[in-house]
C-alpha cells in the first residue's frame, strides 16, 4: 500500500480534507508493525508576564525575602522559599538575597545574629550555607577580627574574588595577591595593594 493510499484511508488524504480549512484531524491508527510515536512532553505553563513558572517564581521569592524585616522574619521566609518545589531555583533565589543583604551588613553590628538566625533556616543546603560562612570570614576580615589565613585560602573562587575587589585590609589582600588559587584573583589584589600605596 502505498503512502498516499494509507493517507487517504486513514482520512488524511485530500479525498476527505475540505479545502483551505485548517482543523486539525485526529491522528491515525497505528499501522501493524510501525512504532509509535514518543508522547510530546507536557509545555511548562507560563505566568501571566509571558515568563516561565519558574522565572515568575524567582522574582517572587527575591521580593518576598527583600520585604522580610527583622531576624525571625527573614530567617522564616527563607525556609518558605527553601519549601519551593524547584530546589535548585529557590536556593538560587536564597543566595541572591544573602549576596545583597550580607554585602549591606558587612560591616553593621547586626550581621552575626542575622547570619545566626539565616544560617539555621539554610539546613541542608550545602551551596547557601558555604556562602553564608564565606559571607562571615568577609565579615571578619572587613571588621579586624580574627580571622584563618587557611580559610581564606580555601574559599570559594568567588570568595577569593570578592575579598579581592572590596577589602580594605592589607593582611589579606598580600595573601591573595601572593597565594590565591587563579591569577585573576591574584593580579586583582596586587592592583588594590597598588593603589592602596599610592
Amino acid at each position: 500500500m502505498g503512502r498516499s493510499e494509507y493517507q487517504m484511508r486513514q482520512g488524511g488524504g485530500p479525498a476527505n480534507r475540505a479545502e483551505g480549512t485548517t482543523a486539525a484531524l485526529a491522528p491515525p491508527e497505528q499501522p501493524p508493525g510501525v512504532p509509535a510515536a514518543p508522547a510530546v512532553p507536557a509545555q511548562r505553563v507560563a505566568e501571566p508576564s509571558g515568563q516561565p513558572a519558574e522565572h515568575w517564581r524567582y522574582a517572587r521569592h527575591l521580593e518576598s525575602l527583600a520585604a522580610a524585616s527583622g531576624e525571625p522574619a527573614e530567617a522564616e521566609a527563607v525556609a518558605a522559599v527553601l519549601r519551593d518545589p524547584d530546589p535548585v531555583m529557590a536556593e538560587s533565589a536564597v543566595v541572591t538575597h544573602l549576596d545583597r543583604r550580607a554585602a549591606r551588613l558587612l560591616a553593621d553590628e547586626a550581621f552575626p545574629a542575622w547570619a545566626r538566625a539565616v544560617g539555621e533556616a539554610l539546613a541542608g543546603r550545602t551551596f547557601a550555607a558555604r556562602r553564608l560562612r564565606e559571607w562571615t570570614l568577609l565579615k571578619d576580615i572587613t571588621r579586624g577580627e580574627p580571622w584563618s589565613r587557611a580559610e581564606l585560602l580555601a574559599a570559594s573562587d568567588w570568595c577569593q574574588r570578592t575579598a579581592a575587589q572590596s577589602l580594605h585590609a592589607d593582611e589579606a589582600l598580600r595573601l591573595l595577591a601572593a597565594e590565591a588559587r587563579t591569577r585573576r584573583v591574584r593580579n586583582a589584589a596586587a592592583q588594590r595593594l597598588l593603589r592602596r600605596a599610592a
